[in-house]
């Protein structure tokens, strides 16, 4: 009989939190394009379309929003609404909006994530008050 060995508790992690297959990743830099402003504003709109008022906040974050940066070429979004837990509040309006849902973490600030189809932007949703919204901004 073979010793088990108990599984990496990372990848256990990420099997709890990732909504649908974990898919095979590769880390791309690219120089910075001026473009990714644009997209954050043609996003921003979209979010603040499908949500209204239960937008708080939408904000351009991540390595992308930094001007002159190399950067993964991913659109990071910090959005702010009053309880991320709550997810009646703003999922079928970001469904419906053509995002999709890939990360659940109840135990991290009710963080969720969502992406873009072509998996160029990702949107992360957090409860007004958490901490982590002030980390993503610094």
């Amino acid at each position: 009989m073979e010793d088990s060995v108990p599984d990496d508790p990372i990848e256990e992690r990420r099997r709890r939190i990732i909504i649908g297959e974990i898919e095979p990743q590769s880390i791309v830099v690219a120089d910075y394009d001026p473009t990714w402003p644009e997209r954050f504003g043609r996003e921003e709109a979209k979010i603040r379309a499908a949500l209204g008022e239960a937008a708080l906040s939408v904000e351009h974050i991540g390595s992308t929003s930094v001007p002159g940066l190399a950067a993964k070429p991913i659109v990071d979004i910090l959005l702010v609404v009053e309880d991320s837990g709550e997810e009646v509040s703003y999922l079928p309006a970001l469904e419906g909006g053509g995002y999709v849902l890939r990360v659940r973490e109840p135990d991290f600030d009710e963080h969720r994530m969502f992406r873009t189809p072509e998996k160029d932007v990702h949107l992360h949703v957090f409860s007004s008050g958490s901490p982590e919204i002030e980390r993503h901004l610094l």
